[in-house]
């Protein structure tokens, strides 16, 4: 796509910052999830297989970090702490309401990557690929959230409708600080 004039590229930098950020805050909450849960539920499976992937999605960012000289946030501390309470408070409440936590936070980085994928229009085909693979991804993590009982949890309109607040506050901070 050919951009007009006075049309601005995308901040890669700031995409690359908040996505970074995103996928170690979702590590850190399954981290909590099954810090409480452990091996006990049949849910905790596929929260360590869905853990494993952002990984792989954090080890990509890093490596985009590094490569690009980007800054990652400087919120990291909080995003350590906050994903790893938000996993274990989801937890302690029971393995639906931790389902419903991940099909929350995945509605919105669905919503975040599609995004970025069309201010990308090309411009960046390394990071568009990887934004939509990873994208995938979350929205397979999301449905396989909601197959997991998640819109039965307790309060889920409101836990989902909290959650989901909280990571487009988080996203917009992230590409900033």
């Amino acid at each position: 796509m050919t951009r007009l004039a006075g049309d601005r590229a995308p901040d890669t930098k700031a995409m690359i910052r908040v996505d970074q950020a995103g996928e170690y805050g979702a590590k850190r909450i399954y981290a909590g999830q099954l810090a409480v849960m452990g091996n006990r539920h049949a849910s905790s499976g596929e929260i360590a297989r869905m853990a494993a992937q952002e990984d792989v999605h954090l080890a990509a960012f890093d490596r985009l970090v590094a490569e690009r000289c980007v800054r990652p946030t400087l919120l990291m501390p909080l995003w350590h702490v906050a994903g790893f309470a938000l996993g274990a408070a989801s937890a302690l409440v029971g393995p639906k309401a931790a389902m419903a936590v991940t099909a929350a936070v995945e509605t919105e980085i669905d919503r975040h990557y599609q995004a970025q994928r069309d201010a990308l229009a090309g411009d960046d085909p390394e990071l568009e690929g990887m934004i939509a693979q990873f994208q995938a991804e979350e929205v397979e993590h999301r449905d396989s959230a909601i197959a997991h009982g998640a819109e039965q949890a307790p309060a889920y309109p409101l836990m989902s409708a909290l959650v989901r607040a909280g990571c487009r506050a988080a996203i917009r901070v992230a590409e900033k600080i």
